[in-house]
């Protein structure tokens, strides 16, 4: 075994240990440093697929693929496995939103060199849509064959020890992976055939070298009080899917009812505000004439009642005659009726 095998060994016992000890650290410090680790990760999977790869037992093994992918199928089983299926969701979020972050800055960066007429950067692969596509398809319906497998294998009927149920399911997303990827990516090459036995090889190998310390965790946390290994229905993770686009939905409904709401109540307000800053009103004593009724405003001036009441309020006013006061002028003018 040569030193490059020796340090891929060592290099995937690191990271798997890094996984599962972030992950442990959850309840302590929250989950932010674990989705942090997986995309991370996620980015250092991509950055060594750049011919970085060991040769053992005349199998080739990728660094990116081998050591920091398949640490984020860890992540991803004790996640789903004591924390559910909305927190599965969010690591295959991260990893799927980091994939593509990943790639639109490796195109960037080609674009950046062409622009500026500069030699080709080699070492940076210019981003391949179809591999692309395949890398994130695989990994959505890898984690749903994940949560599926792990569920149907935990069912009691089964009686499957948590040794095995972690094993087969381990396996199954592994070559499920490899079978995809390869798949999508090379299918209808000349080399697709011999990348996907060596790939199914490799995740083989990978799988025993990375089961025992799925195992060990998993085991070790089930055992802690207040933690559980819950059972789901077999379509969990399907169904949260579900349920997280209808909270959705009904936020969206809610969002849209109480923007409505408040526009019909801003309506109102500038409609009161409209009609208070046109309604004048009286307030206080109002200095009135004993004899004339003529009224002294603020200015010490005495108008006429009518032109006061005019300029302050919006009352229209109309002259009449009240009965005494007609009484009084036919008795002036000599026009009153004579009994």
């Amino acid at each position: 075994m040569g030193i490059e095998a020796v340090i891929l060994i060592f290099e995937a016992m690191f990271v798997y240990f890094l996984v599962l000890w972030t992950h442990s650290q959850r309840q302590r410090f929250g989950p932010i440093h674990f989705y942090a680790l997986l995309g991370g990760l996620t980015a250092l999977s991509w950055a060594t697929q750049t011919g970085v790869s060991v040769q053992l037992a005349g199998i080739s093994f990728v660094i990116g693929s081998t050591v920091f992918y398949t640490s984020l199928f860890l992540g991803i089983v004790v996640v789903y496995a004591f924390d559910g299926p909305r927190a599965a969701w969010m690591a295959i979020s991260t990893i799927v939103g980091i994939t593509l972050l990943f790639q639109a800055f490796f195109a960037l960066l080609h674009l950046q060199m062409y622009l500026i007429d500069s030699p080709r950067i080699t070492k940076v692969p210019l981003p391949n849509l179809r591999v692309l596509s395949a890398s994130v398809v695989t990994m959505i319906v890898d984690s749903i064959f994940l949560a599926v497998a792990w569920e149907y294998l935990g069912k009691t009927k089964l009686k499957l020890t948590l040794w095995v149920r972690v094993f087969l399911t381990l396996l199954g997303v592994m070559w499920l992976d490899a079978a995809l990827f390869a798949t999508g990516a090379f299918a209808g090459t000349t080399p697709y055939l011999n990348i996907l036995k060596g790939t199914i090889i490799s995740r083989l190998i990978v799988t025993i070298f990375a089961f025992p310390f799925l195992y060990t965790y998993l085991y070790w946390q089930s055992k802690k009080e207040g933690i559980t290994i819950e059972n789901r229905p077999i379509l969990a993770i399907l169904k949260q899917v579900a349920e997280i686009e209808q909270e959705l939905s009904d936020a969206r409904i809610e969002i849209k009812r109480r923007k409505a709401a408040e526009e019909e109540r801003d309506k109102v307000i500038k409609e009161l505000q409209q009609a208070i800053s046109e309604v004048k009103t009286l307030r206080g004593f109002i200095p009135i004439c004993a004899y004339c009724h003529k009224i002294r405003d603020d200015k010490g001036y005495w108008k006429r009642i009518e032109s006061y009441l005019h300029e302050h309020s919006e009352a229209e006013l109309s002259h009449g005659i009240c009965p005494e006061c007609l009484e009084k002028v036919r008795a002036e003018a000599g026009l009153t009726e004579k009994a």
